[in-house]
């Protein structure tokens, strides 16, 4: 991806965005999610933004790229924070809550649902292998953080079900197909009200956790407030 200026664009300002690929990144995450990504051109793209398709080319060089780009856009930031939480010293219970609290949010919050990308046939070839390691690293730490939670659940040691592992990274990615539902008219939304707080929760009840999860919720937040420095999420 280029950043630099391009040609001047034909029109003023049309989409969201500080620079004109952020703007090409919004106008594609639209279409590729409501067109869909093989019925979307470049030059539909660059119409969108108010852009020459020359001067698109300038920042992208094909649409591949610009659907990796927003790939992107969804698995780091989850990456990042599923590298610091994995450290950060809590019980993996909380460890593993604050990571589906964050996930979810990133997953809900974005302004197109560029999760629903993922079954893309195109994410199959090689183009695409960088954004499947991350996707399968970040499947990696929430398989170790419900291992643990399942040791500390249930005092024992060993090796844990895979599927059962595997569990909260499905659970987290729900979140996909139900904010699709919602879109679509099929359930009742805002899609993200409360989705990370219910979905963070699942993730400790499908590995038995029984008791109320207060508790948990409360250092979930502080520890997402410690590690990122910021504001604590809202659950």
């Amino acid at each position: 991806m280029t950043t630099g200026p391009g040609r001047p664009r034909l029109t003023s300002q049309r989409r969201p965005g500080q620079t004109t690929p952020e703007e090409i990144l919004d106008a594609a995450g639209e279409l590729f999610t409501t067109k869909g990504f093989a019925a979307t051109s470049t030059r539909r793209i660059a119409e969108m933004v108010g852009i020459r398709q020359a001067s698109l080319y300038h920042h992208f060089p094909n649409k591949e790229e610009i659907l990796a780009a927003l790939l992107e856009e969804t698995v780091s930031p989850a990456l990042a924070a599923a590298e610091r939480l994995t450290g950060a010293d809590a019980p993996a219970t909380v460890r593993l809550h604050a990571l589906a609290t964050y996930d979810v949010t990133q997953l809900t919050a974005t302004r197109w649902n560029l999760g629903a990308l993922y079954l893309l046939p195109e994410l199959l070839t090689d183009r695409f292998e960088p954004f499947r390691t991350q996707r399968t690293l970040l499947r990696g730490h929430y398989r170790q953080l419900a291992d643990r939670a399942l040791t500390e659940l249930t005092g024992e040691s060993g090796s844990t079900s895979p599927a059962l592992a595997d569990l909260p990274f499905r659970i987290v990615e729900s979140a996909i197909a139900t904010r699709a539902d919602i879109e679509r008219g099929l359930l009742p939304g805002p899609e993200n009200e409360g989705a990370a707080g219910l979905l963070a929760d699942a993730c400790l009840r499908a590995l038995g956790w029984t008791d109320p999860l207060d508790e948990i919720r409360a250092k979930s937040r502080a520890l997402l407030a410690e590690t990122e420095g910021g504001t604590p999420l809202h659950l």
